[in-house]
């Protein structure tokens, strides 16, 4: 079973890049984020034109989530937003049944500013996560998106540069672990590549700011993750970044990043 996520940074931009990926590797589910669409404007009936069921949680131009479903896979008990969430018109949080197994595409708040109320917000949003997970967890789990975290500082270009900013800190990185443990998660990139085994084909990145020439200068950051139920990690078979769509015609600043469970 392959399982995709990807913030695309708008939809309706990146839908010609979107329906490419869904043609070149036919994954069985391809979870997004930053769809940034209203909910009548969603292209439901474009991509179940190339094969594909959506589920979305739509919230105009704030985010946005969806789970897409390839034909022929069962979609049911979808679940929108999350008790506790600050601002849940910005809708951020989707989970279903695939097939029986639970998938979620999460897009966690950027937090802007260490001690701003949007980094408030974004703690909150972790704690959310956090139960909804752990009232989850009984089930086979796989929580996909942008969580706006490097779980490392080996998941950083230059941990120095982002010393004191977002994304890194203590309370970032706990809360991180905290809902992990509340599921019963792993993250499934790691389990394949472990701290200083780095898959020696692909980098290990998944977001490259757009400004100053990061993607081709190779400094990017390990946000998007893909954490499963540790009951499947022995079924992980490949868990890796799809570099090349963050190349060519209006790329989103994310590459799709792959999981396949055996």
């Amino acid at each position: 079973m392959r399982l995709v996520t990807w913030n695309v940074n708008s939809l309706k931009a990146r839908a010609p890049r979107v329906l490419e990926f869904l043609a070149a590797h036919e994954p069985d589910v391809l979870c997004l984020q930053e769809t940034k669409t209203e909910p009548a404007a969603f292209p439901a009936d474009e991509l179940a034109a190339a094969g594909y069921r959506a589920v979305h949680h739509s919230g105009g131009r704030w985010a946005g989530v969806a789970i897409l479903a390839r034909e022929g896979r069962e979609v049911t008990d979808v679940h929108l937003g999350l008790p506790g969430e600050a601002r849940p018109d910005q809708a951020r949080w989707i989970d279903a049944r695939v097939d029986g197994l639970r998938v979620a595409s999460a897009y966690v708040v950027n937090g802007q500013a260490v001690g701003s109320e949007p980094f408030a917000e974004k703690l909150q949003f972790l704690h959310a996560m956090g139960q909804r997970l752990h009232a989850l967890r009984a089930e086979e789990l796989v929580v996909m998106g942008d969580f706006n975290i490097a779980p490392d500082d080996a998941d950083v270009y230059d941990p120095e540069a982002f010393a004191g900013s977002t994304h890194v800190t203590p309370e970032e990185r706990e809360a991180l672990a905290e809902l992990s443990a509340a599921g019963g998660l792993v993250d499934a990139y790691r389990a394949l590549y472990p701290l200083g085994a780095e898959d020696p084909n692909r980098t290990h990145f998944t977001w490259w700011d757009y400004r100053q020439g990061h993607f081709h200068r190779g400094l990017g950051l390990r946000i998007d993750l893909a954490l499963v139920s540790g009951a499947l990690v022995p079924r992980l078979v490949r868990a890796g970044i799809e570099r090349d769509f963050r190349k060519g015609t209006k790329p989103s600043d994310h590459a799709p990043l792959v999981v396949e469970l055996g």
